[in-house]
């Protein structure tokens, strides 16, 4: 169903039960569930509409779970909605139903926000993670929650992040792959079910061109554009023809 008549729509996040949309003018829209306000707009009433979020026209990128994080042409990071293990990155486990800026910094590039864990890059090439760390998601070696951004490493070569309900990846400019995190359905693809709570390369191949993780699944492309699969596959989400799981690396031919 189409939503609405506008035709400037620039990107969009959406999770199970709200979205988030950034118009070609730069402004920030919002609709669906705001119990935790997740929506932005002051409130925590459901919207069923896109809802405009203030009237700053320089929004650049966003991501959304049962909160939303979003970076301004500035290189500025907001966050809001549920903070219960810290996601928002505020040094808080508050929620807020208002964007709010989180520390000083004006190099953030990208974010992704996951089932209660966030992974960034900033522009210098560093990684950094915060929030829900039970499984070692946030890849500080150890499973610990954190609640203010943090530096994963000193490496400053990453370059394409995603990150599932437990578990994160990783590319780095040099074409490896880098997992850690939740590994209980093999979806780190190191060959067992065995939890990271550090940054671990995945073979030797330095060909890995974009990645992808689901709730308890990692997809991941190569250069020259095949897909491989890695995890829970009991509804077949591999597309593979089978309903198998997998705790290493396969190969999806078409």
């Amino acid at each position: 169903v189409r939503i609405g008549t506008a035709k400037n729509w620039k990107g969009i996040s959406s999770n199970a039960n709200h979205t988030v949309g950034i118009k070609a003018d730069g402004t920030l829209w919002s609709w669906g569930l705001n119990d935790n306000g997740q929506i932005g707009d002051g409130t925590n009433v459901n919207k069923c509409i896109p809802l405009q979020i203030g009237a700053d026209n320089d929004w650049k990128t966003i991501s959304s779970s049962s909160y939303t994080l979003a970076i301004k042409n500035n290189g500025t990071l907001w966050a809001w909605g549920y903070n219960s293990s810290g996601q928002l990155g505020d040094g808080t486990t508050t929620n807020k139903n208002t964007p709010v800026q989180i520390g000083t910094a004006t190099t953030w590039q990208s974010v992704v926000a996951a089932g209660g864990h966030v992974i960034a890059k900033r522009s210098n090439g560093t990684l950094w993670t915060w929030g829900r760390n039970t499984d070692g998601q946030l890849g500080n070696g150890n499973t610990t929650n954190v609640n203010t951004p943090t530096q994963i490493g000193t490496a400053t070569n990453w370059q394409n992040i995603s990150a599932g309900y437990g578990h994160s990846l990783a590319t780095k400019t040099n074409g490896t792959l880098w997992v850690w995190g939740r590994n209980t359905e093999g979806q780190l693809g190191n060959g067992n079910t065995t939890n990271l709570t550090t940054p671990t390369q995945i073979g030797t191949a330095t060909d890995w061109q974009s990645i992808s993780a689901g709730d308890h699944v990692t997809m991941a492309k190569k250069t020259e554009g095949e897909l491989w699969v890695t995890g829970d596959n009991g509804d077949g989400q591999f597309g593979n023809d089978t309903f198998n799981d997998s705790n290493v690396l396969l190969s999806v031919l078409c």
